[in-house]
């Protein structure tokens, strides 16, 4: 028996044989709101929750969904006061599920993803939020990555030159079209690289759609989704927060974030408390907010090509949905060019 993503019957028996306290038989739940990797919700026999990752199913760029990689980030960034998963196991015989695939632990909490999943905050709940999210990315640019095991993860330095390289490269292996922004802002960025300020964890995702908060608390109980994450410049993961970032009364940045409605700190209120948190100069932030930006707009081309290849497992596809991410490539390579300008 098998489901689109899961082998039920030998996942089933590596579970059996290399997860400790659970027992089979287990009920996969797709978890939707996913658009990369795919994630499901494990129910075991006596009712106990986990969650298993694996990579889309069909045609995927290689280097972007390698589980074990995910896994040991996860594993290491568990060790420090970052709140992440447990994680329970990692599979890397491709005969089980066809690809690797790890577990981890299950956390409740409320991926705010919507300003309707932000709505039953009270405002003072909503700022804890936003000023624990920024704290946590702070605590995660301040971990030592040697002491955790992960110094030699990639490069040190040079960090958004290889970005620029890396996703300029991605943009030709996964364009469905051409889009003269997306050229002209990696031109740009490449021609204007800035001085890298130190070397830390860069999550590479971060912002409340990748996060489980507590409502009742504002607290943020677990970071999620390291598939992007490599070491290098930590204003990068600041730079991309604004991307989604609105401040309260503006109209939401991005459909997938909470920002824009009362309560919620502003932008600058977010970049003055890392700031003091951390130390870093921020003055060129600008410039990674439209790094930011473009390279979020390769990645949703990314995406609207695998939908277009049918390699997003069982999730609906409807037109609406093809169509948000095939213009929000172009939203985004323009608003790019918009940051690139103004600075």
């Amino acid at each position: 028996m098998s489901i689109t993503g899961i082998d039920v019957e030998r996942v089933t028996d590596w579970l059996n044989r290399h997860v400790d306290s659970i027992t089979g038989p287990y009920e996969f739940d797709q978890i939707t709101g996913g658009r990369s990797n795919l994630t499901f919700r494990v129910t075991d026999s006596a009712g106990t929750a986990f969650v298993l990752r694996r990579p889309p199913t069909g045609n995927v760029l290689a280097s972007a969904h390698d589980m074990v990689r995910e896994h040991r980030i996860i594993s290491a960034v568990g060790q420090t006061n970052v709140p992440v998963p447990r994680t329970l196991g990692v599979c890397t015989d491709d005969e089980v599920n066809g690809s690797p695939f790890y577990v981890m632990s299950y956390v409740d909490g409320v991926v705010l993803d919507s300003a309707e999943k932000a709505a039953p905050m009270s405002i003072e709940n909503r700022r804890r939020a936003g000023e624990h999210l920024i704290d946590v990315m702070a605590d995660l640019h301040d971990v030592d990555i040697d002491e955790i095991g992960l110094g030699d993860l990639a490069k040190r330095e040079g960090y958004v030159e290889r970005q620029v390289r890396r996703w300029t490269t991605q943009w030709e292996k996964s364009k469905t079209r051409e889009l003269p922004a997306i050229d002209e802002v990696g031109r740009r960025l490449a021609a204007d690289l800035p001085t890298q300020d130190g070397v830390s964890i860069a999550h590479g995702d971060f912002r409340f759609g990748n996060a489980l908060v507590d409502i009742d608390t504002g607290s943020v109980k677990a970071v999620l989704d390291w598939e992007l994450c490599t070491l290098g410049d930590p204003l990068a993961d600041v730079g991309y927060l604004g991307v989604y970032w609105a401040d309260p009364g503006e109209a939401q940045s991005r459909p997938n974030d909470p920002t824009g409605i009362d309560g919620f700190p502003t932008y600058q209120e977010l970049l003055d408390r890392y700031a003091a948190r951390t130390g870093r100069d921020l003055s060129n932030i600008g410039y990674y907010v439209a790094f930011s930006s473009w390279r979020l707009a390769v990645i949703s081309e990314g995406v609207y090509a695998r939908y277009l290849h049918g390699a997003m497992g069982d999730q609906e596809i409807d037109e609406e949905t093809m169509n948000a991410f095939k213009v929000g490539t172009e939203r985004l390579a323009s608003q790019a060019l918009e940051a690139l300008s103004a600075r």
